[in-house]
């Protein structure tokens, strides 16, 4: 009974040793690391949504004042029905072609927000509105916080894929997580992914 009682303590012992071993050699950066690339693409993900949700109010703003600008308004509203239309979430985020169609999508509604800035420049009175200068701040503010969701987005990738890349990640990657696939950064679909495309204003 006693050298039962030894033998189950000892491979309780055993047991224990072996998994503070494996955690320490980093059988779990795999997974954990990948958990923090879908977490940072949440942020990306909501900034970009937060960019969009001021976008209706903008507009309606600036029409208030610039009726005759029918053109460029048109031209925001469609890049953001656009952009808001295509969606990457960690089903998809593997997808190097929907990850550049997300990011083409954001990039023009950008090149559409810069355009409608620049109209605001002819209008004195639109400018000192207090209702455009504080969409004016938020997006501002959206457009740095865009920024660094990104740049958080791309550390958490490059971390992952170093991990899978390297010793002794490579090994737990061919032994136990194997479907897990290198990730897609946006430095595959654009240059200077590393910084949101900034709307620039005068």
């Amino acid at each position: 009974m006693q050298t039962q009682r030894f033998r189950f303590t000892g491979q309780l012992m055993v047991v224990l040793l072996m998994s503070w071993l494996l955690s320490g050699c980093g059988i779990n950066n795999i997974p954990t690391y990948d958990e923090q690339v879908k977490a940072a693409w949440s942020q990306v993900e909501n900034q970009y949504q937060r960019r969009a949700d001021l976008i209706p109010n903008l507009v309606e703003t600036v029409k208030g004042f610039a009726r005759q600008e029918q053109e460029t308004l048109t031209a925001v509203i469609e890049a953001r029905a656009k952009a808001t239309s295509i969606q990457v979430d960690a089903s998809t985020l593997d997808d190097p072609q929907q990850l550049q169609r997300f990011q083409e999508a954001q990039n023009q509604l950008t090149g559409a927000l810069s355009r409608l800035m620049a109209v605001s420049e002819r209008y004195p009175d639109l400018k000192s509105n207090q209702n455009f200068l504080a969409l004016q701040s938020q997006l501002e503010g959206t457009e740095n916080r865009i920024a660094v969701a990104r740049r958080d987005f791309i550390a958490a990738v490059e971390r992952y894929n170093t991990e899978i890349r390297t010793f002794p990640g490579r090994i737990w990657h061919t032994l136990m997580y194997s479907d897990m696939p290198i990730r897609e950064n946006f430095e595959a679909t654009a240059e200077n992914a590393e910084q949101a495309p900034q709307v620039k204003f005068q």
